[in-house]
Parts: structure tokens; C-alpha cells; sequence
């Protein structure tokens, strides 16, 4: 999973102003509608704080569900928990936000139980690659947020925005990039295919993977930090010592605000689209909750106050959307995303972390 919550000072600094006096209405919410509630897991830092104070009250506010939320561990901890608490019967919650690597590993236990989309009366504004399905067609998970890391620059550095993927590859661009440390959350390999190789289906096949890999490693002088720390490359991309990477788009937009020389591109080939899926534990015994959760949370009205308040992407079409074309473009793009190949991490990971430590990163 791409650990985006752990990242900038920014965001969370812009959120503190807001959080004490929140919480203190937050409580009679919660006691107002106690006769029924939902536990939802939520991405922890920053995510959790901006749906805390502006999301799930509206849920609350309209349905009188009251929201118990919980705060995710990183990584794969949480799924782990999922599946050993489902096993035993129980679920620490109910609904839970979840990679999508995660949701195809719970898949293969059969850790969600399937969502009837009859009862989400906007799923057909949403876009199809927000609906997460077991290979026999049942729905195990609806997106809940999304989100884009894109090509950004310091314009100091870079007056001229750049217009492709392939700009990185530059032999003038040697020691300027920050790109981030791990094949499966970078989603360099399907960047690659797409901008070399005409799409992702070439990752089918090992062969076609290591050709890919073997484009990938001309990049390498290039490349002063592969980055860990989302901190430390938006410091070095704000004064210009790390002029070119790869970073989240929202992130990026609020620092520009902020008056640093930044910016965020969306190539040619399109922004890399990240997401999480909302996803239902079968051990969970609120599965009339957790539909009435999502039917609200897809709502293209709830879409848009997560872009304006979270800045995420919306899940759902442009089209059924009121934001502004400022709006959205602060959150999102018209151009075909480049869509990371979550199969690759879950059927090949061992290998994959190989050949990347081997061929890219060693």
C-alpha cells in the first residue's frame, strides 16, 4: 500500500487549526445516536482527522448511525488482524478502508462479504475501476478514496513544465530525481510500459517485466534519492536540491499555495491513480450499516466535499460532480490515469522485490 498518510507537515499543520474545536462536537453526535453505529478503520494521521471532523458527522447527521472509527496500523498489519479476528468470529470493524493489494489478499480467504450494489443507489456513476470484484463477479469492495502521485518539479529549476513520463530519462536530468524506494508503491514498472512500451499488458509475462526493468535501470544516473521518507523529498523538492520526482498531486498543489516553487504535472500518459476500497468483513454483523455507509459515501455530493475537505480524487464520474474546474483540477485529471497492476504485488512480490533490489535500486 502506498502509505500516504505518514507524509506531509503541511497538510496536518493546515488540519490542526481545525481539530480542537471539532471534537468537542463530535461527542453528543455520537451519544445522540447511539441505538445504532458502525466501527469503520480508516488509513490513521491525517485521513482519519479530516473524516473524523468533516465526513462522518454528515453520516451521522443523516442517518443516525453513529461512527466508531479506528485507526488502521500501516502495511499489511491491519488485514492480518482482519483475518484473525474474522476466523474467531469477530471483527475489530466493521467496514474498513483497504489497499488494493489488500483487497486482493483478503480476497483469497474470502475476508469480505460481498456487497449488494442494488443498495448503493448512485454505483452507476461509479468508475469502473472503483468497483473491486471476486473473480466470480460478486462485489468485495467499492472505492472509498483515491488519489494521484504525479510528475512534479521545482520551477525555479524547471520553468517549462514537462510533458511526459519520458522527460525523467533526460541525460540532462542527471542526479535531479526523487523517486520513491519500492516496486509496489512507486508503480514505476507500469510507468514504464506505458510510456515505452504502449500500456501495462507487456507486465504480463516475466519476460516482458524484466524488458521493462531493463528500461527502468537506464534512469538511474538520474535518480539522487529513491525515497522512504515523504518528508524528506517535498523539503528537497521546495528548495530546489531535488528538482524532479514523483509525489502526491495534492500534497504537491498545497505547498504551491503555500508560495514554494513547486508543481504538479500530469504526463501525457496520465497521473498514476492509487486508491483504497471500502470492504466489509464477513465476521462483521452490520452489513445493513455498512450498505447504508457506502450508498452515502458514493453519493457524488459526498464525493465532492471529500475532494474540497480530504483532497482526494472522486470515485465517481466528473460529470455527476458540482466542484469547479479549479476544484477538480486540484484533486484530479481527464487524462487516462496510468493504473497500477495490484495482481503483480500480490502473485509475484517475492520476485519483484528481487529483480527491483537486483537490477533498479542495488
Amino acid at each position: 500500500m502506498t502509505d500516504k498518510i505518514t507524509l506531509d507537515v503541511s497538510r496536518r499543520t493546515l488540519l490542526a487549526a481545525g481539530v480542537a474545536g471539532v471534537s468537542t462536537l463530535a461527542i453528543p453526535t455520537v451519544l445522540r445516536a447511539q441505538d445504532r453505529s458502525i466501527k469503520v478503520g480508516v488509513y490513521g494521521g491525517y485521513f482519519k482527522d479530516s473524516f473524523d471532523n468533516h465526513i462522518f458527522p454528515e453520516f451521522t447527521n443523516s442517518t443516525g448511525i453513529a461512527v466508531e472509527s479506528i485507526a488502521e496500523p500501516t502495511g499489511e498489519a491491519w488485514l492480518v488482524q482482519l483475518e484473525q479476528a474474522a476466523r474467531a468470529g469477530a471483527a475489530p470493524a466493521d467496514l474498513s478502508m483497504m489497499s488494493q493489494v489488500a483487497m486482493l489478499k483478503g480476497q483469497s480467504t474470502d475476508l469480505w462479504a460481498p456487497l449488494d450494489m442494488s443498495r448503493i443507489a448512485d454505483a452507476d456513476k461509479l468508475l469502473p475501476q472503483f468497483v473491486n470484484s471476486y473473480p466470480d463477479g460478486k462485489v468485495a469492495g467499492v472505492g472509498a478514496v483515491a488519489w494521484y502521485i504525479t510528475l512534479v518539479s521545482n520551477t525555479d529549476v524547471y520553468p517549462e513544465a514537462p510533458e511526459s513520463w519520458a522527460f525523467m530519462w533526460d541525460p540532462s536530468n542527471k542526479d535531479k530525481l526523487g523517486l520513491l524506494a519500492l516496486v509496489s508503491n512507486s508503480f514505476l514498472l507500469e510507468v514504464t510500459a506505458k510510456t515505452f512500451f504502449g500500456g501495462t499488458e507487456i507486465l504480463d509475462t516475466d519476460e516482458g517485466i524484466l524488458q521493462v526493468m531493463e528500461k527502468l535501470a537506464e534512469l538511474k544516473p538520474n535518480v539522487q534519492l529513491w525515497y522512504r521518507d515523504e518528508a524528506q523529498f517535498e523539503q528537497a523538492l521546495k528548495s530546489g536540491e531535488i528538482p524532479m520526482g514523483q509525489y502526491y498531486h495534492d500534497v504537491t498543489g498545497l505547498a504551491a499555495a503555500d508560495g514554494f516553487p513547486v508543481r504538479s504535472t500530469f504526463p501525457k500518459e496520465g497521473g498514476i491513480l492509487d486508491s483504497g476500497c471500502w470492504a466489509l468483513s464477513r465476521a462483521s454483523d452490520k452489513s445493513d450499516e455498512a450498505h447504508e455507509f457506502i450508498n452515502f459515501m458514493t453519493q457524488p455530493s459526498m464525493q465532492a466535499l471529500m475532494s474540497r475537505k480530504v483532497g482526494t480524487a472522486p470515485t465517481v464520474r466528473r460529470d455527476t460532480l458540482d466542484l469547479t474546474d479549479a476544484e477538480f483540477a486540484s484533486v484530479s485529471s481527464d487524462i487516462a490515469p496510468v493504473v497500477p497492476r495490484y495482481d503483480l504485488y500480490t502473485t509475484k512480490s517475492d520476485w519483484l522485490n528481487q529483480k527491483w533490489t537486483e537490477l533498479i535500486v542495488g
